[in-house]
This record gives structure tokens, sequence and C-alpha cells, in this order.
């Protein structure tokens, strides 16, 4: 298995391997790099010379390889989400396990003529270690695409800003992951108005980021709740006001806010009880750098409030679903009553 990087820096030297494995979470990251394999592969004839593959029509893989692309050296295949590196439930289907025991047999004996005739690339959105992932493993290029990391996404979208001669500081593009989440695809969409907002040699700033970004529901909620941990009833009825007037459904508001302070009180008994804080939430690698701002919220509140905020709430759920109250009116009173 190779890193991300490695990937990027072989097909960034036109480096073309003949077969690729791809899975994870970071699709954008994935797309960018198949876009680059096509780019380096050249001229694409569908049906010719560039085969799409998913689970419809994966019987007919080990044809298609072994077909000539007629007044082509090399054919591209690109098999997506077919199924066949998935681990297989009790209610195995037979086509799916003939075809993976064929594809492996034929993969074992043919890597030679494959290549000299094919570039092929699986694109999965995860995978099991099994016999076909093995031998992938051991003799092509896998590559898993986890979601970047904080220090690696500011790097990337640092990168792209200086190509449109944009300045922007580390700490800006912090704020800005906090804010609008470390998805890739979502990021680029962000970021390209930023860029066109501050212009050449411009430099993009918080306040821009406040302005024009659209921020993911888990970062207003921690705007909320340091509003809510200043007793600042103004501020926390106004971030609210403006999440339900973006349309934001208030179901998902109260879901979200729930699972907001669930995870503030299990920070503040991992503090209490000298254990990492990161594990105790089950943070993924991405989102470790929410640890400090977990940790400075919970100082807002002793165990005792956090109980009753989850309390409040679940009997909220229990009384909407019941026809008792509304869920914005029981949302604001709930806020109120932890801010006197």
């Amino acid at each position: 298995m190779i890193t991300v990087e490695s990937l990027e820096k072989q097909l960034n030297q036109k480096q073309l391997q003949s077969i690729y494995l791809f899975y994870g979470d970071e699709k954008y990251l994935i797309e960018t790099n198949v876009k680059k394999i096509k780019n380096i592969f050249g001229e694409c004839i569908k049906g010719i010379n560039y085969i799409l593959i998913d689970e419809t029509n994966i019987k007919e893989i080990i044809s298609d390889i072994e077909t000539p692309s007629f007044g082509y050296s090399k054919k591209l295949i690109i098999a997506k989400n077919t199924g066949l590196l998935k681990k297989e439930g009790k209610r195995k289907t037979s086509d799916i396990s003939q075809t993976k025991e064929r594809l492996l047999k034929y993969l074992q004996e043919n890597m030679q003529i494959i290549k000299e005739s094919v570039v092929l690339v699986f694109i999965e959105e995860e995978v099991e270690k099994q016999e076909l992932y093995n031998f992938l493993d051991k003799n092509c290029t896998v590559c898993k695409f986890d979601f970047q990391k904080p220090a690696q996404l500011i790097a990337r979208l640092k990168s792209i800003c200086n190509s449109y001669k944009v300045q922007v500081e580390n700490y800006t593009l912090q704020y800005f992951i906090e804010c609008c989440g470390t998805n890739m695809q979502e990021l680029i969409n962000e970021i390209r108005k930023l860029i066109e907002y501050a212009g050449p040699n411009g430099q993009i700033k918080n306040e821009d980021i406040d302005k024009l970004c659209i921020k993911k529901l888990e970062s207003v909620i921690f705007d909320l709740t340091d509003s809510l941990g200043k007793r600042n009833i103004k501020l926390a009825l106004n971030v609210l006001h403006n999440l339900i007037y973006e349309k934001e459904p208030i179901q998902k508001i109260l879901i979200t806010l729930y699972n907001h302070f669930k995870k503030l009180y299990l920070t503040s008994i991992a503090i209490q009880e000298n254990k990492d804080v990161a594990s105790s939430l089950s943070l993924k690698p991405n989102q470790v750098f929410l640890v400090n701002k977990y940790k400075m919220q919970s100082k807002y509140f002793n165990k005792k409030e956090l109980r009753n905020i989850l309390q409040a709430l679940i009997d909220l759920d229990y009384n909407y679903k019941n026809g008792i109250i509304d869920l914005q009116l029981g949302l604001e009173t709930v806020l109120c009553e932890y801010c006197s």
C-alpha cells in the first residue's frame, strides 16, 4: 500500500502502473487521481480502449481485459463499486463469488499480459482483506483515501490559493476547516468563493469566512454552546433562529445538540479520569483538532449540568413525538433555562 502523497508524486511524474485499487472516504481525491490517470493514458474511446464496469456487468471483466483495444496499444478499464472486494455475508451470491475466484485466478496467471495491454483501476468505498485484496496489495498499487488531516488540508488549500495569487494565513485556514469540515469537495467549493471574493493579490480573512461560507451544522452548534456557556441567551437564540431560517431541519438540530452535549459530558469524564479525550470520543484522525474545543467548552458546565441538559433534550424529544410541545419552543425553553 502506498500513501496518497506517493501516488500523486508518481502520477505527476507521468508514471502509470498496470493495476490500481483506490478505496476510502475521500471521494474527491479519488476522482482527482482517476482523472490524472485518464490524462496520462491519453485518448479514451468508450467501448474501444476505455471500459466502465460496475456491479451490473462485473461478470464481463475478464472478457473486457482479453478483448484487444483495436487501433490502440492499451485499454483503460475502470471497475467501480463492483462488490468484488467486499466481505461476503451469510447469503453470499454465487455470481459474485464465482467472478471473484475467476478474476483472482486470471490475475495470478496473466499479470505479464495485463501489464502489456491494460491499465485496470478498481474503485471501492470499502474493502475487506480477503484473497483478492491480498493479491492486489502484494502485486499492484493500492491506496487508501482517508479524509485528510488538518495539516494536509491546510497545505492543499494554501497551494490552491497561491496558484490564484491569493494570500491566506495558516490560522485562517484552520478556522476555515473548523467551520466547513474536512470533506475536500466541500472545502474546494467554499475556497473558490473566498478566492473570487479576495481577488488577485488579495487576502482571505476570518470575517470573509463568516460572511461567505456555508458552515457545517456541527460548527454552528459549537457557536451556540459557546453562547450558552457564557450565559448569553440572546446570542444563543440568535444562532438557533438563524439555523431555522436557513431551513436546517429542527429535529436534526436537536439530535446534533444532544450529541454535542454528550461529547462534552464524555470529555469532562475523560479529563477527570485522566483518559485520552480523542479515544473517549471515538474521534477519527482528521477530527482530533476538535479535542481542544471540546475541552474548553466542557469547562463551562459541571457534570450535573451536562446530565441535566442531556435529560432535558431527551424529555423534549419524547414530548415532541407525543404532541405535547412544539419542538422549536421546547428548544428555546431548554436554552433559556440553562442560560439563567
